[in-house]
């Protein structure tokens, strides 16, 4: 196939792409669900195990594999820009006055579902040889396991409590609150996971990387962020906003690449940049630099989604991958939200509100599918494992809204003369 032909597939195919899972996000908001949820089912219908079964010669004729790098750096780019936003929004000050109640409910919904992933990745080693594990699985294996139930979608989470109106209620203020910490806590685990599970294909071994890794983050700290003040936001320097995004985004680019160049994904270099970058007077987000970044990262996401899309393979579901499946799903939604529940009872929330802050972090999607995608590609899971572990994120997330439901419906009922609710005020 000539150049110019395959351009045209390419152009062709990010036709459909782009149609296809903006129209899917659409409806899934006419169906009360998450935007991301219809665009990660659009992404994983136009892959191999839907379009490619029903449609082979038409998948064939859209995604030959001529384009799977164009399509790739695509996908790469919208997750650098995408996780760049996610870590310039990044915010603990909101924690204020409770913080203990969140911290308390971060550690719980991340060690608890961690424990859980992690022993039963011990436990059950002969029935993940069935879905593709190797025998002895490693320790960078064990870890990922329970990182792939620890994580909380904080975009989707934020969007869940805006969209319910929850933003400025107790539970909603504590459910992201917990949510960003969680965001620190697994994206730091997950960093060692992957700079131990990557080690063969790196002349330096993983003590030296992590000790790179640790100078270049205290160097973007130290020396980074006020070059960035004093070019963003000096009296004398301060940028148009045009060349203030192109600048941040090439920033973030080159973060990415020094990060992946050291045996991480480009995931954490993305999230790296975004948090050095300074805000404005007053700490406040600049609209100019969000907004644009959201529409960019908005826009181009879809190719993630068919990209991680092309990886799901259902031809490989037999019995052991439904019944993983179904036990994967279960325990995600037990840990996260009994932990959590737990927890900010503990934290002095009454009970519904408590209930609220767990079923809220039970959401998991796109964070989720970022993390899985980063493993599979570092070799920490095997496709079919994978399939399972997509599903769950898609079903997780697709619960936490009729859940949420639920627990405003059993919030309705009346209560007991003798139990009343802790007074807000009893926070810590």
């Amino acid at each position: 196939m000539s150049p110019d032909a395959m351009v045209m597939h390419f152009v062709g195919a990010s036709a459909l792409i782009l149609v296809a899972a903006h129209a899917a996000g659409w409806l899934a908001r006419k169906l009360k669900q998450p935007y991301i949820v219809g665009q990660l089912t659009a992404g994983i219908a136009l892959g191999p195990s839907l379009l490619g079964s029903l449609a082979p010669d038409a998948y064939d004729s859209l995604f030959p594999d001529g384009i799977g790098p164009a399509l790739t750096g695509f996908a790469q780019f919208a997750l650098v820009v995408f996780l760049f936003a996610v870590g310039y929004e990044l915010d603990l000050k909101v924690l204020g006055s409770r913080a203990r109640t969140a911290v308390t409910v971060a550690l719980a919904a991340f060690v608890v579902p961690m424990a859980v992933g992690s022993g039963c990745a011990l436990l059950f080693q002969e029935q993940l040889r069935d879905l593709g594990m190797p025998r002895d699985l490693s320790p960078a294996m064990v870890v990922f396991a329970g990182v792939a139930l620890s994580i909380t979608a904080v975009p989707v989470l934020t969007a869940i409590v805006r969209e319910n109106g929850l933003a400025r209620t107790v539970p909603g203020v504590v459910a992201v609150s917990a949510a960003g910490l969680l965001d620190v806590i697994g994206w730091t685990v997950l960093a060692g996971t992957m700079m131990d599970g990557a080690g063969d294909g790196h002349a330096l071994g993983w003590p030296w990387r992590a000790l790179l890794a640790a100078g270049f983050t205290a160097l973007m700290l130290v020396a980074a962020r006020p070059l960035l003040r004093l070019l963003l936001w000096g009296p004398r320097t301060r940028m148009e906003p045009s060349l203030r995004l192109a600048l941040l985004i090439g920033f973030a680019l080159g973060s990415a690449w020094v990060t992946h160049s050291l045996g991480l994904h480009v995931i954490f270099g993305a999230l790296l940049a975004g948090v050095v970058v300074p805000r404005e007077e007053g700490g406040t987000l600049d609209p100019e630099l969000v907004r644009p970044l959201h529409d960019v990262s908005s826009l181009l996401l879809p190719f993630f989604f068919v990209v991680s899309g092309q990886s799901v393979a259902l031809d490989t579901m037999d019995a052991t991958g439904w019944v993983a499946l179904l036990v994967v799903t279960v325990l995600a939604v037990t840990t996260k939200i009994g932990s959590g529940t737990v927890a900010a009872r503990l934290g002095g929330l009454d009970r519904d509100d408590a209930r609220t802050v767990g079923v809220l972090l039970s959401a998991r999607g796109l964070t989720e599918l970022i993390a899985l995608n980063a493993g599979l590609q570092a070799g920490l899971l095997s496709e079919p494992l994978y399939t399972v572990l997509v599903f769950m994120a898609l079903t997780t997330t697709l619960l936490t809204q009729p859940l949420l439901l639920l627990t405003r419906h059993l919030a309705e009922r009346p209560r007991p003369a003798h139990s009343p609710p802790v007074p807000v005020a009893d926070m810590g």
